[in-house]
């Protein structure tokens, strides 16, 4: 077992973005379906305390006030299996397209973004649009914002790039984003509404991320530099050599000036020597010496 935990550490630790990225929505998927059963197990009946929601972005604005952190930390949160493994096969897929014409960097930045996104046209149509507000509080969790900003901007970005499907051949990518954003479009008024207000945000995102990029102006610049910041808080500190520090008293200059004068008269008696009895008169010190003397 602890084989297997090392493997997958090694994977995280040597990983790019995107498998940094699939691995934290695991995990999170994992602790808290394992926090589910063991309160399920030990507290039946009990009212406990509902990570998910704690987690997940409200659209009540008193409540998000006080739950601030929620905008960030719903897109690495979910729930049903279905959804997580919806969510990730995309981020894969799209994300490796997407790295073979950006950074790990900007598509970390693009996928927080787009997360961002969601959350903000997810609160501001709820507090906003009627059917919305008469929906009443909800909150929000999931990556498929995020995810969307990504397949958006690979989509718009390489609009000419084909995938092939099984049975139905080669699709240029621009119209399987179109379609997708289509359907999110036309679920508005279906159930998890909200979900899909935020697929949209995400992926107007995106759009706007490909658009802005191929007029040579990256829209992730800004966020990357703080990301670097939060992601470097979490790294191990490289521990401090212990350096051995020898303190050399400096020469005065007549000092210095007869070592010198010391060692080019050993030389030039090693010349007389080496004229007088050849190189192999020489003993091995008096060669050491002549050797480093034509080094200097």
């Amino acid at each position: 077992m602890s084989t297997i935990f090392d493997q997958l550490k090694h994977k995280y630790k040597t990983g790019s973005v995107l498998t940094k990225l699939i691995f934290i929505n695991i995990g999170v998927f994992v602790a808290l379906k394992a926090i589910n059963v063991i309160l399920t197990l030990f507290f039946p009946g009990a009212i406990v305390f509902d990570l998910i929601t704690f987690l997940g972005v409200p659209s009540g604005l008193y409540t998000l006030s006080h739950r601030f952190w929620t905008p960030f930390t719903y897109m690495f949160v979910h729930e049903r299996l279905w959804h997580i493994l919806f969510n990730l096969l995309w981020l894969y897929w799209f994300g490796r397209m997407f790295l073979q014409y950006f950074t790990g960097r900007t598509l970390g930045s693009l996928y927080v973004l787009g997360g961002l996104a969601g959350a903000a046209l997810y609160v501001l149509a709820f507090n906003t649009i009627p059917f919305y507000v008469e929906i009443g509080r909800s909150f929000m969790i999931g990556a498929s914002a995020s995810v969307m900003a990504i397949v958006m901007g690979v989509a718009f970005y390489r609009p000419e790039v084909k995938l092939n499907f099984f049975l139905i051949g080669q699709i240029k990518v621009i119209y399987i984003a179109i379609f997708v954003f289509l359907l999110d479009f036309l679920s508005l008024v279906n159930a998890n509404a909200g979900g899909h207000v935020a697929h949209i945000g995400g992926a107007l995102l995106g759009y706007f991320f490909a658009v802005q990029y191929r007029k040579g102006r990256d829209m992730t610049a800004w966020i990357s530099p703080i990301m670097d910041w939060f992601v470097n808080l979490f790294k191990p500190r490289p521990k401090k050599s212990k350096m051995k520090v020898e303190y050399m008293r400096r020469e005065a200059d007549w000092e210095y000036n007869k070592r010198k004068n010391d060692e080019q008269a050993e030389i030039d008696a090693i010349l007389d020597k080496l004229k007088q009895s050849g190189y192999n008169g020489l003993s091995a010190e008096e060669k050491r010496k002549l050797f480093d003397a034509s080094k200097k």
